[in-house]
């Protein structure tokens, strides 16, 4: 089994503010929009170094999706930021109209998404934001793994035409994709063959399914574990060549198990070869207070949770 290091925790949002600072000397028609959260979402290089591209708009998040439709009329690449609830829920008819229905080049950006922005409760906790931007039609939507994949979808997305979402975290967790691995929109990653089961997983969960492959394989079982960092066009072909090797698969998200990553697997093989899956994901509930690792643990978005939905597809094979 390929062992994946821990080569230093960082969270996802530094890598996004890593990467708009690359972007920020590296194309001048990129902007950067941000609804009162400039630290949060790692902004503050690029407003240093670039005041002239930096547009603060306040708590106003319905005017920040606006303004940076209008602002690729002119050409401009604009990067909104600001929480997954307030990036997606609360502007979603101005992200509908404005920019999806409209086909602009906008690449929404959004911080503490799922349940692991922890102590700050249910109200700006989201777990329904997958599934209501991969339903725009020609809406991109990414929702990376580690500080280095972040990265490097963030400076892919400048070079990407057309609406994107683009999904990361608050807390820290493990960095272990190679720093120079590209990113290409639409291809899965291999992470480690095997067997008896495949497990795709996306966002906070990779590192989470490949803990689980550890434990299988003490118990006998070979997983395979691929990463699904685009979610939105799925890579089909990956997964069903798959499962045409290990004959069931587990999806795993930190997100609600409807309209998630889940759902868009089970599209792809119900449509092509039918396939025993299990759901590692919220069950149809809003999140709660607490710490990152108390609300994963309850709500089985941990390797344990992956381990027993691979022990309950086998059975099922």
């Amino acid at each position: 089994m390929k062992k994946y290091e821990n080569t230093g925790s960082k969270d996802t949002r530094s890598g996004f503010g890593a990467g708009m600072t690359e972007l920020g000397q590296k194309n001048e028609n990129v902007v950067a929009l941000c609804a009162d959260l400039i630290g949060s979402l790692k902004f503050d290089d690029f407003k240093k170094n670039h005041p002239e591209r930096f547009f603060q708009i306040g708590i106003a998040e319905a005017n920040m999706i606006g303004i940076a439709a209008g602002l690729t009329i002119g050409g401009k690449i604009p990067f909104t930021g600001t929480f997954a609830n307030f990036s997606t829920g609360r502007v979603y008819d101005q992200i509908r109209q404005s920019v999806a229905y409209s086909d602009k080049n906008v690449k929404i950006c959004a911080s503490h998404a799922g349940l692991t922005l922890g102590e700050d409760g249910a109200t700006h906790q989201i777990l329904e934001d997958i599934g209501l931007m991969k339903m725009l039609p020609g809406m991109t939507v990414i929702n990376t793994c580690d500080y280095n994949q972040t990265k490097a979808a963030t400076l892919a997305l400048a070079d990407h035409h057309g609406p994107a979402y683009l999904r990361f975290g608050r807390p820290v967790v493990p960095n272990f994709t190679p720093a120079d691995e590209p990113f290409v929109i639409g291809k899965a990653i291999m992470l480690n063959e095997g067997t008896d089961v495949t497990i795709v997983a996306t966002g906070h969960l990779v590192w989470e399914a490949l803990l689980a492959a550890e434990a299988l394989e003490a118990k006998g079982i070979s997983a395979e574990v691929i990463n699904i960092h685009t979610i939105k066009p799925l890579d089909d072909e990956a997964i069903l060549k798959s499962v045409a090797k290990t004959g069931c698969i587990v999806t795993a998200e930190e997100h609600n198990f409807l309209g998630g990553l889940g759902e868009s697997v089970a599209r792809v093989l119900a449509l092509n070869t039918p396939t025993p899956q299990e759901f590692v994901a919220v069950n149809d509930s809003f999140g709660e207070s607490g710490t990152p690792e108390q609300l994963m643990d309850k709500y089985k978005l941990n390797h344990q949770a992956i381990v027993a939905a691979v022990e309950k597809v086998i059975k099922r094979k």
